[in-house]
Parts: C-alpha cells; sequence; structure tokens
C-alpha cells in the first residue's frame, strides 16, 4: 500500500509530517508562521515598539529555528503597519564566515579550543555591525529595496554611515568602491572635500609638465636640471602622501583589530583617504581589542536608523551548533556564546537580543559562579529554561498541520487518520512523551509508513489500529531514549 494512496483516501495533498527543518518546511511557513505559536511566545517575542531582550533554551527539534522564522515574520508584519516606528531585524545565524576569519587571524595552526578562548564581547560587536550595516547598505543602495524616496540624513549622520560603511560592509553582490561611492551620493556625503591634498600634487605635476613641454619647444631645458622645481612638485604631493600614509596606518590597525572582518587594508585606506581629518578626528574606530568604541558605533548605527524610522533593532540568534568550528560540541558553543551574555550590552537601548541556544548550554549556566551571574543577570533577560511542549500543543500542532495539507471539504482531521480505539485521550498520552515537534514529525511519518507497508493495495486499510500506534510509539521511545544517552551519557 503505498503512502500517497493513503493520503489521497483522506483528501490529504502531500505528507505534513515528512519535513524535519522548519527552515525548508512549507507547510509550516504556509500555515503555522503565523497562526500556531509556543505558550511560551509572548515572553519571547515582546513588543516589538519596544524591543527587549530574551534568552531560550531547548533541544534540538523543540522550533528554535520556527521561532526565530516566526519572529521575523511578525516583525514584518509590524514594519508594514507602523511604517514610522519600525523595527531593524539583524539574523545572526550564521557563525561561519565570522569564525574562519576569527581562526586565520588569530591562530590557524593552534587548537580550536585555545583559539575560541580568545573570542572577545567585540567579536560579537563586530559581527553585528557587519551584518547590520551591510544589510541596510543594501536597503539604501538597492533601486528595489529603496523604493522612489531617498534617505535624509544630517550632515553628521551622513559622515557615520560613510563611517560605517567604509569599516563594516561586508556585501559581495558588488565591488566595495563603487558600492562605496553609491552610498555617499545617496546620503548626500561630500567625498570631494578629501581630494584637496590630491588635487594640489595632480596641478603641481601639471604645470611643471606644462612648463617643460614650453621649455622643449624653445629649446631651452637648462632649468630642468636645477633641483628646486622638482622640490616643489615633491612638496605640493607631500600633504597627499602624509595623508595616505596616515590613513593605511589607520586602516591596518582597524584590519587587525577586527578579527572577523573581511576588508582589505588597501580598500579600507583608499576610502578613509577621502574622508576629510576633521571628519575622522575623535570619531570612534574599531581600531582597539576593547568594547567602547563598538558601543559607540552601534550608537551611531541605531542614530541612523532613528532617522529612516526605526524605533529599535532586534538581533536573532540561531544555529549556533551548526558552524563546523563547532560541530555540535557544547565546550566550543560555550566559548563562544558565553562573551555575549554580559547585562550592559544585552540591555543596550533601543535594541532587542533574542538568542535561541541549544539545551546544553544550560547545564553550564547552572554551575556557574557568583560573579558570571552578577554580568549576565539572566534574571533580567526573560530566560527560558526549556522550550517544553505539551501533549496537547503537539496534538495541535499535527492537527494543524494535516488540515493545513487538505483538499477536500470539510478538511481532514488527524483522529480520522486513526481507529476509534485511538481515542484523544490515548493520542495526547503517546504525543506528549515525544517532548518536541520534530520528534512527533518523525514519529507520525514512521509510523504512517509502517502502517502502509503492512497492507497491500488490494486490502487497503485506511485507519491506523491502536495496536500498530501501541508498538511503533514503544519503539520510537526505545530509540529516542538511547540517542539521548548517546549524547549526554549518564
Amino acid at each position: 500500500m503505498k503512502i500517497q494512496e493513503f493520503f489521497e483516501h483522506h483528501g490529504i495533498a502531500g505528507n505534513p509530517f515528512a519535513e524535519e527543518d522548519a527552515q525548508n518546511d512549507t507547510v509550516f511557513k504556509r500555515t503555522c508562521l503565523e497562526t500556531t505559536f509556543h505558550p511560551a511566545w509572548d515572553k519571547i517575542y515582546g513588543d516589538p515598539a519596544d524591543p527587549s531582550t530574551s534568552i531560550v533554551f531547548g533541544e534540538k527539534g523543540a522550533g528554535k529555528t520556527a521561532l526565530k522564522l516566526q519572529m521575523v515574520r511578525q516583525f514584518e508584519l509590524h514594519n508594514q503597519s507602523a511604517l514610522g516606528r519600525r523595527t531593524f531585524v539583524v539574523l545572526y545565524d550564521d557563525f561561519n564566515p565570522f569564525l574562519d576569519r576569527f581562526v586565520s587571524r588569530v591562530g590557524p595552526n593552534r587548537p580550536v579550543e585555545k583559539v575560541l578562548g580568545q573570542w572577545k564581547l567585540w567579536d560579537h560587536m563586530d559581527a553585528i555591525l557587519a551584518l547590520a550595516v551591510t544589510q541596510l547598505v543594501t536597503s539604501l543602495t538597492d533601486p528595489a529595496a529603496r523604493g522612489a524616496g531617498t534617505p535624509k540624513l544630517s550632515v553628521p549622520q551622513a559622515r557615520d554611515m560613510a563611517l560605517l560603511a567604509a569599516c563594516y560592509d561586508q556585501s559581495t553582490g558588488e565591488t566595495f568602491p563603487s558600492r562605496w561611492k553609491t552610498l555617499r551620493r545617496l546620503v548626500g556625503y561630500r567625498a570631494w572635500r578629501g581630494l584637496g591634498p590630491l588635487a594640489l600634487g595632480f596641478i603641481a605635476t601639471l604645470v611643471m609638465t606644462v612648463a617643460l613641454g614650453m621649455s622643449f619647444s624653445r629649446g631651452s631645458l637648462a632649468w630642468a636640471g636645477a633641483w628646486w622645481p622638482w622640490l616643489l612638485v615633491a612638496a605640493a604631493w607631500m600633504p597627499w602622501g602624509v595623508r595616505r600614509t596616515r590613513a593605511t596606518w589607520t586602516a591596518w590597525r582597524i584590519v587587525c583589530g577586527m578579527r572577523t572582518g573581511n576588508r582589505t587594508v588597501g580598500q579600507l585606506a583608499a576610502a578613509l583617504a577621502r574622508m576629510p581629518l576633521v571628519d575622522l578626528a575623535g570619531q570612534p574606530l574599531p581600531a582597539i581589542a576593547r568594547s567602547d568604541d563598538r558601543y559607540e558605533l552601534l550608537a551611531k548605527l541605531q542614530g541612523i536608523l532613528s532617522a529612516l524610522g526605526y524605533v529599535g533593532m532586534v538581533v536573532i540568534v540561531d544555529r549556533l551548533d551548526e558552524p563546523h568550528l563547532i560541530n555540535g560540541a557544547a565546550e566550543r558553543m560555550k566559548q563562544v556564546i558565553w562573551p555575549m551574555l554580559d547585562n550592559k550590552f544585552l540591555k543596550s537601548p533601543s535594541m532587542g537580543f533574542k538568542l535561541l541556544l541549544p539545551i546544553e548550554l544550560y547545564r553550564f549556566i547552572e554551575r556557574e559562579d557568583e560573579q558570571f551571574n552578577q554580568r549576565a543577570r539572566l534574571d533580567k533577560q526573560n530566560l527560558v529554561p526549556s522550550l517544553e511542549w505539551s501533549g496537547e500543543t503537539l496534538y495541535d500542532i499535527a492537527s494543524t498541520r494535516v488540515k493545513a495539507a487538505s483538499v477536500g471539504t470539510p478538511p481532514a482531521t488527524l483522529s480520522q487518520l486513526f481507529e476509534s480505539e485511538v481515542d484523544q485521550r490515548r493520542l495526547l498520552d503517546g504525543l506528549r512523551t515525544l517532548r518536541v515537534p520534530r520528534q512527533l514529525f518523525k514519529f507520525l511519518y514512521r509510523l504512517l509508513v509502517a502502517h502502509c507497508h503492512a497492507h497491500t493495495e488490494e486490502q487497503a486499510v485506511y485507519q491506523i489500529p491502536l495496536e500498530r500506534f501501541n508498538t511503533v510509539l514503544a519503539v520510537y521511545r526505545r530509540d529516542q531514549e538511547a540517542f539521548d544517552r548517546g549524547l549526554a551519557p549518564r
């Protein structure tokens, strides 16, 4: 008996339990994305007009990525209805590029654990600034994203935007010089003011060239052998040389200080040389291994966002266990995420952080000392120790998915897939032991396959009996417990 035939009999198009990852789950994106939420949703999501921090711990398959997708969608809906009070959302869910650059700079030939032990809060801040600035520059320079309007920034904000883009814009869609030039034009930053030393050198060279040409035409080049004309040309080029040397030195310090960045010294030096010295004087630069400058740069970014109609910024952290340098190792995850657990950072004004973390990390928190607790102040961060699901909630999720995949009228229900002996109480008791949505989907998929394989097409049975439900559930729970013991030996 084919499983497609089973679903067709019940008026269901496709298998609603085939996908296990919310990122690729079309049924979830089509229906559950805006309708089915975890009971702790309000605490996790908060108020989009006043972003807050929340820290969620959940085991694999508990729905952390689904939460991320739902938050992104809700922020999109909020931004569509509140144009003057939007929330800028940054997805910090791909650590691979930042960790790879960090390791290549700090110690490519050293043990990974020792290298990750040097990961600091300012490395996170550089990564977040890179993501946010790149996203913001794209929204300003891309005609499709910008629309018909032109950004209106004050002169200091235009300077800040140019400075942030010079340091943090990491787009690979076009070359940095052309993208930076487009940005300067759109925000009204007059970088031509920094061309004075270059213009002086060109003018002196042009005058010297004209003088040589005129002397050659008259047959008199005696003065060309004197030293003073060439000294004047060299003196004219000296301000540009000094300016470029200072810009290269500053760029080198920034590139060394930003251990997660991808900007080259040449690119950054060329950009800084275009900015007048008066615009760079006293400005915070990510050139020193400390967080103070990054806090000021974040404040500059927030000022620009405020001018563009954003009242706050939200950073969503997810998939911490997936980078190849971490590969699910709890100790390495701790080394990377612990510097971020700083109350001053998590409570930054007009910012909210949504940390969706693996449950393995909560065991480390339970063993931390008083110094860590005073620094992190997790009691003020809307902490969810475990992303748990009740049997009733899991039943509702399964029912919603069956209904979403139905093409008949009335839509199919979860209970009609089972014989009458498998009543709602038995389903609730059984599903409760599965704990998380991913295990629910795996079990129901295995149950449906086992049922269909047990019958031929000539003697098809279109409802699952109690005995098969109990048998498959018992085997699945045994496999689940064995898997859990393998992850966390007792």
